[in-house]
């Protein structure tokens, strides 16, 4: 087993829905675990004033990381929405400066190449961290890391998560974490009412009954939650006949290389 992972997460809770609990699998096997928080999370509310939201949403992901039992986040503390506004490559430098720095064996982040992602930050991470585990081996790309001590470093392992089962080639086992996942999902206390009343204006345009479907759940936003990918999870694990999973697709090496080790 690799010995330190780290999770480019866009905002607060992103690492602990799409990867919790493979997160928390690889911890208990003994692995260091970095999550990096891109933005501030300062508009993710229909209850607080954005300073206020700061505030609590970093220590929530704090209290999240200590579930896990990761090491205390990364915050980057960029505004929450505005990551299309930053200079080009900026992502990019941030990322490649955090892997020849802390030079994890892993690196879990969102695939670049899933379809139908609406939301900008999501879109701008993932392809600054698809440049960048692609391009911290490369001594003349910002060479001014070097100047100051950091080598180049590649990354052995990429987990890219999707929600798209059907695309993904990995499918991790988080029957016995999943437990651990959602307790450092309800940590993100602010953010799961707001997705719950998020997911809930939606519900209501299209004339569901969510009470019918999920029924008192709905009274506890982070139980509505956990519930919802719980279930999303199961779809996840019937692919490896396990109770509950999270997809990823899966690279090591280049093809060329790959087909060498399996030659």
């Amino acid at each position: 087993m690799s010995n330190i992972v780290m999770v480019f997460s866009p905002h607060p809770d992103d690492a602990e829905i799409f990867a919790g609990g493979t997160l928390a699998k690889m911890i208990q096997e003994g692995v260091q675990a970095y999550i990096v928080i891109v933005t501030d999370g300062r508009v993710g509310s229909f209850e607080y004033d954005s300073q206020s939201l700061v505030s609590i949403r970093s220590e929530e992901a704090r209290q999240a990381a200590r579930v896990l039992g990761a090491e205390p986040p990364i915050f980057l503390n960029h505004p929450d929405m505005e990551l299309d506004l930053l200079p080009p490559g900026l992502l990019r430098e941030q990322f490649i400066r955090l892997i020849r720095q802390y030079k994890p064996d892993i690196v879990i982040a969102q695939d670049a190449f899933i379809n139908y992602e609406v939301h900008p930050d999501h879109r701008a991470v993932v392809w600054a961290v698809s440049d960048a585990v692609n391009s911290a081996t490369l001594p003349l790309v910002h060479p001014e890391h070097l100047y100051e001590g950091l080598q180049t470093h590649f990354v052995k392992e990429k987990y890219f998560y999707t929600e798209q089962i059907d695309k993904s080639d990995k499918i991790v086992d988080i029957t016995q974490t999943i437990s651990l996942k959602l307790a450092a999902l309800a940590e993100h206390k602010s953010q799961m009412k707001f997705l719950l009343e998020d997911i809930l204006v939606q519900v209501h345009a299209a004339g569901i009954d969510a009470k019918a479907i999920a029924g008192d759940v709905l009274n506890d936003p982070a139980a509505a939650v956990g519930w919802a990918l719980q279930i999303q999870a199961a779809q996840a694990g019937l692919k490896i006949n396990a109770q509950f999973g999270e997809a990823f697709r899966y690279i090591r090496f280049h093809p060329f290389i790959e087909g060498l080790i399996k030659a």
